[in-house]
């Protein structure tokens, strides 16, 4: 798919808006596949995280998969059809946030259990779709340089996942670390790496996915996949209330989530905006509102169907970029084929017994992605003249330690681990404090920040190069002029006069 394909698509003079444009319910379907697989592979990847820190098994995390699924689609048409007061319509793709991993495997790592995730997420979005009115008065608090502090440490967070994926993802097995194992993984990342940079631009996009699929035939082959289990259960099913437990309500987890939802609403208004920039049409506030408002709405249901909160997926705004496809009805099928999905448990458990070598593999980029995007969003920040380049220091320090010491919290009260055991919870903390502190109550801040801010930038005063010629030169730390001839050096408390002091400018 190219933007010269785009041309030959049938316009209509009428559309008002170009997202308005309707393609065709051949067309629709089409490009809403491709959308699909654009975020399958990030979309699934989050409930097999948080089910395997669960410990749930296989046939659980596959009921986790499809329900991450059916309120992908149903958050994905909220977002793009729209109803009074709540969704932006325009074309965005609804998924479970990156952002609320971490929080969510800390949340079930530290006792709380499955169930007060859900509990955080429904709470959380609900104190998110009530402060939706007054967010466009707090965004000044999560400039470029928060959010991708929060993104870089997302993605950071994510990498020792990988790793246990790759090394077989189950510390009791006896082939947990083996070279069988890693090489699996490596021959999947290997995959990618080629499909990315020899594939055409349709491929290179879909790589990790079409990787995923050949690392299974090759485990297959190699007798290290197993998919026996994929025919216990339904082929279909209609979605089930609360089937992993009623939500329970615990302050620790509520706080850590609550941080992550506020991530989560920045990140969309970020793509929001970005995607109305693309397709060149009008987004005020109130269009902002109404997509803030479907996030944290879609947000609140998710965990009645056992699912997580929602946000939109910013490599689908990179996709309508690239293919110029601007209207809201071809992602609108993404929604419609991503509920038919979430309505066939038999895909959920085939994903679920794909080998955790595979996704280990493909885990290293998808995880590292998320990183790269944080870095990028870091790279637009100024650094000259402030504090930006200690808060970012010390926010991303802060948000490594509980991956570099996984028990530095153990001794804290169960409250504050819950919060800071978790590595995105940590920086964000850091970050917003810091950003305040430094950027906002500018009282009592010095002309000369820190040797950190120097570090930045290398400065000399007008005063130090006014008595320079023109041709003036340094070699070997001696300085010549234009004819080459040396000009001395003198200390500041010497008395012999210098060419360089004594020079006309």
């Amino acid at each position: 798919m190219n933007t010269e394909q785009s041309s030959h698509i049938p316009t209509r003079a009428s559309v008002d808006r170009p997202e308005d444009e309707y393609l065709g319910l051949g067309a629709n379907i089409v490009y809403g596949f491709q959308h699909v697989l654009t975020m399958y592979g990030g979309i699934i990847a989050v409930p097999l995280i948080v089910g395997q820190a669960a410990g749930l098994p296989p046939a659980e995390i596959g009921l986790l998969i499809t329900a991450c699924l059916f309120m992908g689609g149903l958050a994905t048409l909220l977002q793009t059809i729209g109803i009074p007061f709540f969704g932006s319509q325009l074309p965005l793709v609804q998924g479970v946030s990156f952002a609320s991993v971490a929080t969510m495997v800390a949340i079930v790592t530290t006792g709380g259990g499955i169930t007060a995730v859900f509990g955080a997420v429904i709470t959380s979005a609900l104190l998110g779709l009530l402060i939706t009115p007054f967010f466009s008065k707090i965004t000044k608090f999560f400039p470029p340089l928060v959010t991708g502090i929060v993104i870089t440490t997302i993605g950071l967070t994510l990498m020792p996942v990988a790793a246990f994926w790759a090394m077989g993802g189950n510390a009791s097995a006896p082939d947990f670390g083996s070279m069988a194992n890693i090489g699996l993984a490596a021959l999947t990342l290997v995959i990618v790496l080629l499909l990315s940079k020899l594939g055409n631009a349709t491929v290179s996009r879909l790589s990790i996915l079409l990787a995923i699929i050949v690392g299974t035939f090759i485990a297959m082959s190699l007798g290290m996949a197993d998919f026996s289990q994929v025919d216990d259960g339904p082929i279909a099913a209609l979605p089930s209330l609360f089937h992993f437990g009623m939500p329970t309500f615990e302050i620790a987890a509520i706080v850590s989530m609550t941080i992550v939802i506020l991530v989560i609403l920045v990140e969309t208004s970020a793509d929001i905006l970005a995607v109305g920039d693309i397709i060149d049409t009008k987004v005020d506030s109130r269009r902002l509102g109404n997509g803030l408002r479907a996030d944290m709405l879609s947000s609140m249901v998710a965990p009645l169907f056992g699912s997580f909160s929602q946000s939109a997926f910013a490599q689908n705004v990179g996709l309508v970029a690239v293919t110029g496809i601007k209207s809201r009805f071809a992602v609108a099928g993404a929604g419609v084929i991503l509920m038919l999905l979430g309505l066939l448990p038999v895909m959920g458990r085939v994903i679920s017994a794909v080998p955790t070598a595979v996704l280990g593999g493909a885990g290293i980029v998808l995880f590292g992605t998320v990183a790269a995007s944080g870095i990028r969003t870091l790279a637009k920040v100024e650094y000259k003249n402030n504090m930006n380049l200690i808060i970012v220091a010390t926010s991303i320090g802060f948000g490594m330690i509980p991956i570099a010491a996984p028990t530095f919290y153990d001794q804290f009260p169960d409250w504050f681990a819950t919060i800071f055991h978790s590595g995105i919870s940590s920086a964000a903390v850091m970050a917003i404090l810091l950003n305040l502190i430094f950027n906002h109550v500018t009282a009592g801040n010095s002309e000369q920040p820190s040797v950190f801010a120097a570090g930045a930038e290398r400065i000399l005063y007008r005063e130090d190069v006014a008595p320079l010629n023109d041709g003036d030169h340094f070699v070997d730390g001696k300085l010549f002029d234009a004819d080459g001839v040396e000009v001395p050096i003198v200390s500041g408390d010497s008395t012999e006069p210098s060419k360089l002091a004594t020079s006309d400018t």
